[in-house]
């Protein structure tokens, strides 16, 4: 029996059965439906595509080029430049939440072709994975990452939990002399080393300067680099000292780093899903098994890349970039011609490729005299000099030496450098040197914590509207970072927009409120001392917005008119402009009004919403993770996706947010799946931050998981970064409610840190080693957590009685037999387990990305059942509030709403088909003749 779509908010529409349209002879619905396409471009069909574009546009020297900043790396957000052309794209460092921001502001991906990394540390790494699976999505054939040595294994390390088959991954030499080049740009590879004042006091400080080993190269365009085996030497024999600290480090880490903890984890946690693949398609399963980057083909153990990457980490290389556009013929100047009387033909072409013509009646039209003049191409300079141990590198080089005031020519001077050095590495006195010697037309950007915009608009968008429903459960964001213009009523009656003020921002507003489209270099010193707030930093130093432009080709500036800003009347505006909203509205606060004064609330514990969707992020549903606050000191994070750590600091503010993620003493991982974990990184890494903001001892987290993340944890802190001593393991299977092995000694810590009386897991039906989870809190309460899963009856009987049960509801009723496919739960299966467990309140998270805004439910939603939301906050005694919320938000989401309707239309037009089609081919006449007399019998009867 199938379920009928039914809208609340267009009954005359929906409330039919979905038969009635599959019937009905002029039906224009159906006809649209049916003409639409069925199937999407295969993968391989698009790469095709691009291969040939590709091979079309690298023959010429691209008329547009310009940088944009997509993660500002302001805390809490990534930082990442996109470098955009007519042919081809370019990505310098991609942190953690980059592939959320790029989903966002549409930014075209497909293009994507180099990414440039500095150093290997999850701040410029972290957002690869998904970056990874995003362009390999929309047919890139191959990706080429350029950075130090052994950059490429974060795939090899990831490979379990990061599924890339259609995509190439190619690495660069960026060893010796090599150089980068292509049709829009030539890049030299800058090793930049650290020195060690203790280390040099040691007898090493007689090591040649980097400046010092470097040959000259007659073309201006290439230098030739520090050879590898030099760059080795000078970095390893300055490390003695503080290798041995690391060590000793190590060695008090409460974990154990025995070779069993790095042993790899051959488990394929999405063979579920690999195996439906294979069976709808076995030819082009056969075509991916060729692809090393395939699970199930051979590859590299961990244990064999390990060395390789430890002795990159020990040298500690960052990378610097000097980026030099290729050169490029002036423009021909039709209007020009035309003075000078040169008719159309083929001696336009000879003029534009630099030679002069004689016309008929005898006069010589020079080239130069109709043509604008050649673009030499301009330099910008990628720098990050992670701490001022490696600012000797930057004094002691002659490769910026040549391109700042002691450049030889005008061409070689540096028109930008993009600096992703820290703050306080750039406020230090020396590196301020370093970039004085630069000439005063050279602009200064900076890609770090100076900057406050977090890159999202949609997120706050969606939070101002849900926001006007109850500022208790939906607060404003914490966030203040970006730009926020709102409307401001004088007496007169008159209106006029005025700019919130954000810190560290060179603002390019002028007195009318409107944003000049370009600054040059001549007009940013008046700018900046009107604008730009005391800083140590230099005045010269822009600190951008997300879609901040510098454009290099064809007219060079600055253009801040894309950066985004927030808007918060015109987001209010789009909600109360809907038919009835209004009344809703006011309905709706009465009601909560008489409720809460009926109702004590507790404070505590209090649930936080930090990512409800599944999958990927999108830009309204970051990936799982909630924050439970058992007081107001003390947290726990269930599961961690990407971003999670940003989006505390987008809730909270940066200042509340460091003592949130301190005051947080453990974290649970449910499963494998990188939507659940892949964030835990960058949250390990902001917690040792803000312990050290607020100056508290730093004591280890603990972190329940399943045992199997260990391997993927300690290869991270052998080879890239050390977080060894940031977390103590509790595995989950030593929780289990049948087969409780978790030591006394190590339970009793664990339950008095987290004020819990119990901690319950079992095993639920999803990937391998996926578990669920039960908290009995000392106060009473009880909170259970599913993880992914379908329907589990080990659930059920940890889980009874519970306070709150917040299960996963990844598919709507309709799709059951998908949800069976990924072992996910529908809507309704999920209300059925907390009713089975006698749960009090049950909560639906963790939504499929088709449901950004809001799931597609049946009324089978009662008033113990809740939608959950990103940045939404509720206490225990809150959740019975929360079904008065639904009608009004079907009026708020009325569009996503219909939206939805019109999809499962299709879907089930498309179903009835297929039978129509079955029940053909069965009954074809071929068939029949097919068939003896006994089988027809058989049949008709």
């Amino acid at each position: 029996m199938f379920h009928f779509p039914y809208c609340n908010y267009c009954r005359t529409l929906f409330a039919l059965p979905l038969r009635f349209y599959s019937t009905r002879k002029n039906s224009n619905l159906e006809q649209i439906l049916i003409s639409m396409p069925k199937d999407p471009k295969h993968i391989s069909e698009a790469q095709k595509q691009r291969k040939k574009i590709k091979e079309k546009l690298a023959k010429y020297v691209p008329g547009r080029v310009t940088l944009q900043v997509l993660g500002t790396g302001a805390p809490g957000a990534p930082r990442s430049l996109y470098v955009f052309s007519d042919q081809s794209r370019y990505l310098f460092n991609c942190g953690e939440g980059t592939q959320r921001l790029a989903h966002e502001h549409k930014m075209k991906l497909s293009k994507l072709e180099h990414i440039f990394v500095t150093q290997p540390l999850w701040r410029n790494i972290g957002g690869l994975p998904g970056v990874a699976l995003t362009i390999q999505d929309v047919g890139v054939p191959q990706i080429t990452l350029h950075g130090p040595q052994g950059l490429e294994e974060i795939f090899t390390a990831t490979r379990r939990f990061v599924i890339i088959r259609d995509l190439q991954i190619d690495v660069a030499d960026t060893n010796g002399t090599n150089i980068f080049e292509d049709s829009v740009m030539a890049v030299q590879y800058v090793p930049l080393l650290r020195y060690i004042e203790d280390d040099m006091q040691d007898g090493v400080s007689d090591l040649p300067t980097i400046g010092e080993s470097i040959e000259e190269n007659s073309d201006n365009h290439k230098s030739v680099q520090m050879g590898s085996h030099e760059m080795s030497e000078a970095s390893t024999s300055t490390r003695s000292r503080r290798s041995r600290r690391r060590s000793r480090s190590r060695q008090r880490s409460p974990r154990h780093n025995s070779a069993q903890d790095f042993e790899d984890d051959d488990t394929d946690y999405y063979a579920h899903e690999r195996k439906r693949h294979r069976s709808r398609d076995r030819r082009r399963s056969r075509s991916r098994s060729s692809s090393a980057n395939r699970p199930a083909s051979p590859i590299k153990k961990l244990s064999d890349i390990s060395r390789k990457l430890q002795e990159t980490k020990e040298e500690g290389i960052s990378m610097a970039y000097i980026c030099r556009l290729k050169p490029r013929p002036g423009a021909l100047c039709l209007e020009k011609c035309v003075q000078y009387g040169v008719p159309a033909g083929p001696l336009l072409g000879k003029l534009k490729s630099g030679n002069d013509v004689l016309l008929e009646d005898g006069t010589l039209v020079r080239s130069v005299d109709v043509c604008e003049p050649n673009d030499p191409g301009p330099i910008f300079i990628v720098i990050d000099c992670p701490s001022e141990d490696y600012i000797d590198s930057l004094l002691n080089n002659d490769r910026f030496r040549k391109h700042q005031a002691q450049a030889t020519c005008d061409e070689d001077v540096a028109y930008l450098v993009v600096h992703f050095t820290p703050k306080n590495v750039m406020e230090n006195p020396r590196y301020q040197y370093w970039m004085e010697q630069f000439t005063p037309s050279t602009f200064h950007l900076a890609m770090n914590d100076l900057n406050t915009c977090m890159g999202s608009i949609s997120v706050h968008r969606i939070q101002y509207k849900l926001n006007l429903l109850s500022n208790r459960i939906f607060p404003l964001l914490g966030d203040r970072g970006t730009e926020c213009i709102q409307e401001e009523n004088i007496s007169e009656g008159n209106s006029s927009i005025k700019r919130m003020k954000v810190e560290n921002g060179v603002n390019s507003v002028n007195n009318e409120g409107k944003t000049p489209p370009l600054i040059t270099a001549d007009s940013l010193e008046k700018l900046s001392v009107k604008s730009v707030p005391p800083s140590p930093t230099p005045s010269s130093v822009i600190s951008p917005f997300t879609f901040f432009n510098m454009h290099l080709r064809p007219r060079k500036g600055i253009d801040r008119s894309g950066e985004i800003k927030l808007t918060p009347e015109q987001y209010i505006e789009e909600c109360m402009a809907a038919d009835g909203f209004s009344e809703a509205l006011n309905e709706l606060q009465n009601k909560l009004l008489k409720e809460y004064k009926n109702i004590t609330i507790a404070p505590y514990p209090k649930i936080i919403f930090l990512g409800t969707g599944s999958c990927i992020p999108n830009k309204t549903r970051n990936t799982s993770g909630i924050l439970l606050q058992i007081n107001e000191y003390l947290n726990v994070l269930l599961d961690c996706g990407e971003g999670t750590y940003g989006q505390i600091v987008r809730f909270f503010g940066k200042e509340k947010a460091d003592v949130i993620v301190a005051n947080t003493r453990a974290v649970y991982i449910s499963h494998l799946h990188a939507d659940h974990h892949i964030g835990l990184i960058g949250f390990l890494q902001g917690r040792k931050r803000a312990l050290c903001n607020i100056k508290t001892d730093e004591n280890p987290i603990f972190l329940l998981a399943p045992r199997q993340i260990i391997p993927w944890l300690t290869f991270y802190d052998k080879c890239f970064e050390n977080i060894n001593t940031d977390y103590e393991i509790v595995p989950n299977n030593e929780l289990l409610f049948e087969d409780h092995r978790l030591s006394p000694s190590i339970e009793n810590r664990l339950l008095s840190t987290l004020n819990m009386s119990t901690i319950t897991t079992c095993f639920v039906r999803h990937c391998p080693n996926a578990f669920g989870v039960s908290f009995q809190l000392s106060s009473g309460k009880k909170i259970t957590y599913s993880g992914d899963t379908m329907p589990s009856n080990n659930l059920i009987k940890i889980g009874m009685n519970s306070d709150l049960l917040i299960h996963e509801a990844t598919m709507e009723d309709e799709l059951a037999e998908e949800a069976v496919f990924k072992m996910h739960s529908t809507t309704s299966q999920a209300i059925s387990i907390g009713e089975e467990m006698q749960a009090k309140f049950i909560m639906l998270t963790h939504f499929s990305q088709r449901y950004a805004k809001l799931p597609r439910f049946n009324e089978n939603i009662t008033s113990n059942v809740g939608i959950a939301f990103d940045n939404m906050q509720v206490c225990l005694d809150e959740l019975p509030l929360l079904h008065h919320f639904y009608p009004i938000l079907r009026m708020m989401f009325a569009e996503h709403c219909e939206e939805l309707e019109n999809k499962a239309v299709k879907r089930q037009l498309r179903m009835e088909r297929k039978r129509d089609a079955s029940r053909n081919r069965s009954n074809s006449p071929e068939k029949v003749r097919e068939l003896s007399p006994q089988q027809t019998t058989s049949k008709n009867a």
